[in-house]
């Protein structure tokens, strides 16, 4: 007890053993052994008691106990990532800034790991297969006696994915753009995800020794894309580099500092310690490592530590130039050695009180994903954003629209930018063309957003994507058609919704004469499941060339129902025998959603 009188604080969970109730109550497990005794308890070291004795325990020994929440919610707002939510609860008096933490982003071979190949002075580059990037890793450089930290992404898909998660890797983008090719169509995405992210972007205008470079061309496009360079009275840097040559890398590094002391990024060193898994993998000899990204707090040898649904002590700390450390404090990237399994890339990292604590929480998270995955819901609508503007949890409907062409393309995002009911607008968060990718639906499902297409179609990886993550496609083909639906999306009056949902696919491998029919292919089924009653296309290429009704689904010459993914079949269509050898059989199901 307190000189004063008063008893301390202190969170103790459900269940206890004796050993780490003393470690809590900073005493000897002989002293907690014995006021459980003298309470009537007779427990050994080893042993487990629940909150109530441990709250008897603690009051006798100055202690107030309260019950220690395990987990909290997994999301707590689809809005801000976690880490940021966690941070808001620290103490504000403790905080301080920490080094910034950038991603590198851009369109593919246009220097993205040769750049930070020329930052950090080690041949990154020369090791990679074909010079496209392979792995995630993070890294730390030094500049005018400040750290930066600097994650090396394979692409905006795995930036995406920390998202997807809660986390959010990076405090900066810095786009990587080649001053002789200039805005791509990865460009374009990657811009997309970044300002989904609500993160600031840096411009690096690449290869500018290059004879065929045209750095005010490219200044053009990115204006055009909403970034404009900050000498055009815009609020874009756009730094050119030659990360080659290494030509204005301290340019670069200024900005970034710039941007940084714009942009508020601290932590509290001596507050609860958590942060980002970069990468993980099992290595002979030492077991699972798994590189962090320390965002709050101080990580240290010896913690406990939960990532995502595994946990386990951490053993032995190297930081990235492979020097074995004991402690990292935030924005630091740490390789850990100890867990128990293979975090996903992008999951939160927390240190825990105690190993068993930490498998406590791994198991709740473990029920948790298998409750949700018994109830998941249905693809997020038109109508549901409707319901959850009303509601007042969404003040944005989100769109990703992609169009056939150009001149689709800009009309459509001309008249839904103009939109706004009673305060409800519409936030576009990428608009390109081409046909719907599995991109498209990873930005979608991260940012709970609705794919739009005009006369573009999604391909069967973004078909299949769509499904698992519950994403609404809807597809048109009249301008006045689209924007009316979003009117109606706005003021709540939208109609019935028409939702398609992949079964199976299967290969055709032959093309058989059928008296009744005409023409059947024999088939493999190599997905799913392909259904008597469901409807079918046939793709060709990328093309689907028909669409209709099975007439006649055969295994071993009988009649069946259904057959499942590795089996081999006969399939007829109604309406269709132009089969060929490497016709694809996709087989769906149409769900009309009812308006709310």
């Amino acid at each position: 007890m307190s000189d004063t009188g008063e008893l301390k604080s202190i969170e103790l969970p459900e269940n206890i053993t004796v050993r780490e109730l003393s470690e809590s109550l900073q005493t000897s497990p002989i002293e907690v052994i014995k006021t459980l005794m003298s309470n009537g308890v007779m427990a050994n070291i080893n042993q487990q008691v629940d909150f109530d004795t441990a709250a008897i325990v603690a009051a006798e020994l100055g202690f107030d106990a309260t019950p220690l929440i395990v987990e909290e919610s997994l999301e707590d707002s689809a809005e801000i990532p976690l880490w940021r939510q966690w941070i808001a609860r620290e103490n504000p008096e403790k905080l301080s800034v920490r080094p910034p933490v950038i991603g590198i982003l851009g369109h593919v071979d246009h220097g993205k790991t040769t750049l930070l190949d020329a930052i950090r002075q080690a041949d990154v580059a020369g090791g990679e297969v074909g010079g496209i990037t392979q792995h995630i890793g993070a890294y730390q450089v030094e500049h005018k006696n400040r750290q930066v930290s600097f994650i090396d992404t394979p692409g905006h898909a795995a930036f995406t994915a920390m998202r997807a998660r809660g986390a959010q890797g990076a405090d900066i983008v810095v786009l990587v753009v080649a001053a002789d090719d200039g805005v791509m169509p990865q460009t374009r995405e990657a811009i997309s995800h970044a300002k989904a992210a609500q993160v600031p972007i840096i411009v690096a205008l690449n290869k500018i020794d290059r004879p065929n470079a045209v750095p005010d061309q490219v200044k053009q496009q990115l204006a055009e894309v909403d970034l404009v360079p900050d000498e055009w009275d815009g609020d874009t840097l756009v730094v050119p580099i030659s990360a080659k040559e290494k030509q204005g890398l301290d340019d670069l590094l200024e900005a970034v500092l710039l941007v940084a002391d714009n942009n508020e990024i601290l932590a509290n060193p001596e507050g609860v310690t958590f942060g980002t898994v970069i990468e993980a993998s099992h290595e002979r000899g030492r077991g699972v490592m798994a590189t962090f990204l320390v965002q709050n707090g101080t990580l240290k040898v010896g913690d406990s530590v939960v990532a995502g649904q595994t946990s386990g002590k951490i053993k032995a700390m190297f930081d990235f130039k492979g020097d074995k450390i004991k402690e990292a404090p935030p924005s630091t990237p740490v390789s850990v050695m100890g867990l128990a399994d293979i975090p996903e890339a992008g999951e939160i990292f927390r240190v825990a009180k105690s190993t068993k604590f930490a498998r406590e929480i791994v198991d709740k998270r473990k029920q948790l994903v298998a409750d949700r995955a018994v109830v998941a819901g249905s693809a997020l609508t038109l109508e549901e954003l409707f319901a959850r503007v009303q509601a007042g949890e969404v003040k944005e409907l989100r769109l990703i629209i992609k169009a056939d062409v150009q001149g689709s393309l800009e009309p459509i995002v001309s008249s839904l930018k103009e939109m706004d009911v009673e305060g409800i607008g519409v936030n576009i968060l990428h608009a390109d063309t081409g046909n719907i990718s599995e991109n498209d639906v990873m930005l979608a499902s991260t940012s709970e957003a609705i794919i739009i297409g005009f006369n573009s179609k999604p391909d069967s990886a973004a078909r299949r994507k769509a499904d698992i993550e519950k994403v609404s496609i809807r597809s048109y083909d009249i301008i006045y058609r689209l924007t009316e639906d979003i009117d109606k999306a706005l003021k709540g009056l939208l109609e019935p919704e028409r939702r398609e949902s992949t079964v199976g696919r299967a290969n055709v491998l032959a093309v058989f004469g059928a008296s009744r029919i005409g023409r059947a292919a024999g088939c493999r089924v190599v997905e799913g499941e392909i259904r008597r009653n469901a409807r079918v296309r046939v793709i060709r290429g990328e093309e689907a060339i028909f669409e209709g009704e099975i007439a006649s689904l055969k295994r071993h010459q009988e009649d069946v129902r259904e057959v499942r993914d590795g089996f081999e079949c006969g399939i007829g269509l109604k309406g269709f025998n132009d089969f060929e050898e490497g016709d694809v059989i996709e087989c769906f199901t149409i769900e009309m959603v009812k308006i709310i």
